[in-house]
C-alpha cells in the first residue's frame, strides 16, 4: 500500500451501518479492511466497493475472538489510520431481565464491548507512535435512556461510551482521537423497518421520531465518516446521536390525531 494511504478497519463492515461505512471510506479512498462472520455478506460488499474503484480486503471471522484480531491486523500489515468498531446486537435476548441468563449476558459482552476492547487493544501502539489516528465506536442511544426489555445490552454500550470519553482523555496528546455514535431505529437488513414498526400504521413515524422517518445506513456512516476526518481534527471523546431526534424527544411525542404533544402512552 502507498505511504499516502490510509487504511480503515470496519468491524461488521458487510451490512447495515457497517456496510454503508466500508462503502463511504472506501469511495473516498481509503483501503478498507472489511471483516465480518459472514462471508457471502462480505464477499458482496467487496465486489461492490471495487465494482465502483474503491480497494478493499475481508477478514471473516467473529472480532470477539483473538484468532480474528490477529488477522485483522495482520490483513491492515500493522498499520491502521481510522478503526471503526462498528459490531454490536442487542441478541442473544430475553423477554425479561429476570428470564435472562449468564450466557446470553456474556455473549452481549462480547459482541458490544469486549471486541471494543480487543481490537483497540491491537492497534493504538501502532496509532500513538505514528502520532496520528482516528477511533469511532458504535454506542446506542439506549446507552443514555432506559430500554426495560434490554438492561444488560445498555449497560455494555453505556461501558462503550465510557470507554470512548476515557481513552479520548487519555491519547489526544499522541494525536489519536476517540468518538463514537449512538445510532437509533437504523432501517438495515438486521433491523428493517418492517420489523420495528411492528404493528404501528405507516404514515405515523412522525409520532414517535422528531425527523418522521427511520434512518438509512449511510445516514450514520456519513457521521462516521465526519469523526474520521480531518474536518473533526478538534473533536473527540464524544459520542454523537444519530436517531432522528429521538433521544432530544425524551419521551415527548406528537399525538396520533396531531392534536398537540404528549409524553402518556396512546390508547389504542
Amino acid at each position: 500500500m502507498g505511504e499516502d494511504s490510509r487504511v480503515s478497519v470496519v468491524t461488521g463492515g458487510a451490512l447495515g451501518i457497517g456496510g454503508a461505512v466500508s462503502r463511504r471510506l472506501a469511495a473516498a479512498g481509503d483501503l478498507v479492511i472489511l471483516n465480518d462472520i459472514d462471508a457471502d455478506a462480505a464477499d458482496r460488499a467487496q465486489a461492490d466497493i471495487k465494482a465502483a474503484g474503491g480497494r478493499c480486503v475481508t477478514v471473516i471471522g467473529d472480532i470477539v475472538e483473538d484468532e480474528t484480531v490477529s488477522k485483522v491486523v495482520a490483513a491492515a500489515e500493522g498499520r491502521v489510520d481510522v478503526l471503526v468498531n462498528n459490531v454490536g446486537d442487542f441478541r442473544p435476548a430475553a423477554a425479561s431481565f429476570q428470564d435472562s441468563t449468564p450466557e446470553q449476558w456474556q455473549r452481549l459482552y462480547e459482541l458490544n464491548l469486549l471486541h471494543v476492547f480487543k481490537l483497540t487493544h491491537a492497534v493504538l501502539p501502532a496509532m500513538i507512535e505514528r502520532g496520528s489516528g482516528s477511533i469511532v465506536n458504535n454506542s446506542t442511544v439506549e446507552a443514555f435512556r432506559g430500554i426495560p426489555q434490554h438492561p444488560v445490552y445498555a449497560a455494555f454500550n453505556a461501558g462503550v461510551s465510557a470507554f470512548t470519553r476515557s481513552l479520548a482523555v487519555a491519547v489526544g496528546r499522541h494525536g489519536v482521537r476517540v468518538n463514537a455514535i449512538a445510532p437509533d431505529l437504523a432501517d438495515t437488513e438486521q433491523t428493517p423497518a418492517e420489523w420495528m414498526r411492528r404493528g404501528y400504521d405507516e404514515g405515523l413515524e412522525h409520532t414517535w421520531v422528531p425527523l418522521a422517518r427511520f434512518g438509512e445506513p449511510d445516514d450514520y456512516a456519513a457521521v462516521v465518516a465526519f469523526l474520521a476526518s480531518d474536518d473533526a481534527r478538534f473533536v473527540t471523546g464524544h459520542t454523537i446521536p444519530v436517531d432522528g431526534g429521538t433521544l432530544a424527544a425524551s419521551g415527548w411525542f406528537v399525538r396520533a390525531d396531531d392534536q398537540g404533544w404528549t409524553n402518556r402512552p396512546h390508547r389504542a
